[in-house]
C-alpha cells in the first residue's frame, strides 16, 4: 500500500475524508432515527438471557461473577431471525469467543505485563475479534462484546482461581444464550424463513415507487437462502419457494412492459407473512418453484474468508486505532486506556468511511447521554436485585434502538456496562466522566485512523452535501 506522502492524490482523499468527519451533513445525519422491523422479539429474547443468569447467579450469591456469566449470555444478540442451523452455528461461535476472550484477559492480568504492553496485547486481540466476526460473517452488537469481556477479566483477575471462577460463569452463561436462541424454534421452526421473505416482498413492493431493483433482487437471494437452511416439510419448502419464484417472475414483467399487476399480487401476501404463525398456505399447489440454493458452510466459507484482503486490511486498521487511542489515553493519564482501544474500535465497525463517522459521533453522544444515566444510577446506591433489573431493562432498550440508531443504542448501552463493572468491583459516580474521556479519545482516534487508511475507491463521503 503506497504510503500518504509517496501517493498525493491519497493525502487529498485522506483531507477530504476528515473534512467530512466535521461537516454538518453528517452531524445532521448521525441524529437520523431509521425504520426496523420485527425487534421486540429478538430484543425480549436477549432481556430473558441476561436475566436468567442474573438471577441465578444472584440466587447462588455469586453476584460479582454474575457480570461475567451476562457477558456470555449476551451471544443471543448476535444472531437475529435466522434460521435454526445458522443460529445455533453463530450464538455457540460467539459463545466460545467470549469464554476465550474472558481467558485471554485473565492471563493477561496474571502476566504482570505493564499497562502499555496490555494495551498493545488487547489491540491485537480487538483485530484478532474483529476479523472472526466479519469473515464468520456474525452481526449483532461486534467485536466490541468480546474485547469488553476480556477487559473485565483484565480487572477482575488476581489469582488463577479467580480466573478460573469467571472463565466458568462465562462459560455457563453462553450456554444460557443458546439455550435461550434456540428456544423460539420450538415453536415457530418457519418464522425466519417467513421473515426474511414478507422482506424480500417489501423490498420488492417499493421498487415502482423508486426502490432499488438490486436491492430488492438481494432481498429475494437472502431469502431462498434462508430458506435453504431451513429444515422442514417439503409442501412447506415448496411453499416459500414458489412465492419467490413468483417474486422474481413479477420483477421481471414489471422492468419489461411496467405491469405492477402481478407484482401487487405477490406483495399483497407481505402481511400473512408477517403475522406469528407456525405456518399458512400462501400460493398453493401447481406453482413452479425456483431450487433453493445448496447453503454454504458457516465453517468452510468463514475460515476461507479469513484469508481474504479485505479481512486483513480491517483487522490491520482495527490494531492501529486500538493501540494508538489506548496508549494516548495511558500517555494522558486517563483511568482506563482499555476504555479508549473499545472506542476505537467500536468506531472502525463502519462499513464505509461515512459510516464510521457516523457511527463515532453516535457513540460519543450516546456515550455522554449515558454517562449522565448511569452516574445518577450509580448515585442511588443500587442493591443486586435492584441493578439485575435495570440492566435487563437497559438491554432490552439496547436490542430494540440498534437498527434505529446507534446513539440510542449507546444511551442504554453505557449506563448497563457500568452497572455491569459494577456487580464485581465498587464504583461511584465519577465513573463515567472517565467512560465519556476515554470514548471521546477512542472516537477520535479511530476516525482519524479511518481516515488516513480510507480506501480511495470509499467515495460515498464525497457525495453528500456540505
Amino acid at each position: 500500500m503506497p504510503t500518504l506522502a509517496a501517493d498525493p492524490s491519497r493525502l487529498s482523499h485522506a483531507r477530504g475524508a476528515l473534512a467530512h468527519s466535521v461537516s454538518a451533513a453528517v452531524w445532521r445525519r448521525s441524529f437520523r432515527v431509521r425504520s426496523a422491523d420485527a425487534t421486540l422479539a429478538v430484543s425480549l429474547r436477549v432481556g430473558l438471557a441476561a436475566t436468567v443468569v442474573l438471577v441465578a447467579f444472584g440466587l447462588a450469591g455469586h453476584a460479582s461473577i454474575a457480570g461475567f456469566a451476562l457477558l456470555g449470555a449476551l451471544s443471543t444478540a448476535f444472531s437475529r431471525h435466522e434460521p435454526l442451523r445458522r443460529t445455533a452455528q453463530k450464538v455457540g461461535f460467539v459463545g466460545v469467543a467470549v469464554v476465550a476472550s474472558v481467558l485471554a484477559g485473565g492471563l493477561i492480568a496474571l502476566s504482570g505485563i505493564p499497562m502499555w504492553a496490555q494495551i498493545g496485547v488487547m489491540a491485537l486481540g480487538s483485530g484478532v475479534a474483529a476479523a472472526l466476526l466479519h469473515a464468520f460473517r456474525v452481526g449483532g452488537p461486534g467485536p466490541v462484546i468480546l474485547v469488553f469481556a476480556a477487559t473485565a477479566a483484565v480487572g477482575f483477575t488476581g489469582t488463577g482461581t479467580q480466573l478460573g471462577v469467571a472463565v466458568g460463569a462465562a462459560a455457563l452463561g453462553a450456554a444460557v444464550g443458546l439455550g435461550v436462541a434456540l428456544m423460539p424454534f420450538a415453536v415457530l421452526p418457519w418464522g425466519p424463513a417467513r421473515l426474511a421473505t414478507a422482506r424480500a416482498l417489501s423490498a420488492l413492493g417499493r421498487v415502482p415507487r423508486g426502490g432499488d431493483v438490486a436491492e430488492a433482487r438481494a432481498a429475494i437471494v437472502t431469502a431462498r437462502e434462508n430458506l435453504a437452511l431451513t429444515a422442514g416439510s417439503a409442501a412447506r419448502d415448496h411453499d416459500l419457494a414458489a412465492l419467490l419464484a413468483e417474486a422474481d417472475v413479477a420483477l421481471d414483467r414489471w422492468l419489461h412492459d411496467g405491469d405492477t399487476s402481478r407484482l401487487d399480487a405477490v406483495v399483497g401476501h407481505e402481511s400473512e407473512l408477517r403475522k406469528t404463525k407456525r405456518h399458512s398456505p400462501i400460493l398453493g399447489p401447481g406453482i413452479e418453484a425456483a431450487a433453493l440454493p445448496r447453503p454454504a458452510s458457516f465453517l468452510a466459507s468463514g475460515v476461507a474468508a479469513l484469508g481474504a484482503r479485505a479481512v486483513a486490511i480491517y483487522a490491520g486498521r482495527v490494531v492501529l486505532a486500538a493501540a494508538v487511542a489506548g496508549w494516548l489515553a495511558a500517555g494522558i493519564g486517563l483511568d482506563h486506556p482499555l476504555w479508549a482501544s473499545m472506542g476505537a474500535m467500536a468506531a472502525m465497525q463502519g462499513i464505509s468511511y461515512t459510516h464510521t463517522v457516523e457511527r463515532g459521533i453516535q457513540r460519543l453522544l450516546g456515550n455522554v447521554a449515558g454517562a449522565v444515566v448511569a452516574a445518577a444510577l450509580i448515585a442511588l446506591s443500587l442493591g443486586f436485585w435492584q441493578t439485575a433489573i435495570v440492566i435487563a431493562v437497559l438491554q432490552i432498550g439496547a436490542e430494540v434502538t440498534a437498527a434505529r440508531n446507534y446513539g440510542l443504542c449507546t444511551l442504554f448501552v453505557t449506563p448497563m456496562a457500568l452497572l455491569i463493572v459494577g456487580l464485581g468491583s465498587t464504583v461511584g459516580p465519577e465513573i463515567g466522566v472517565s467512560r465519556v474521556l476515554d470514548t471521546a479519545v477512542g472516537v477520535v482516534i479511530g476516525i482519524l485512523v479511518a481516515a488516513v487508511t480510507v480506501s480511495v475507491t470509499d467515495r460515498a463521503h464525497l457525495t453528500l452535501p456540505a
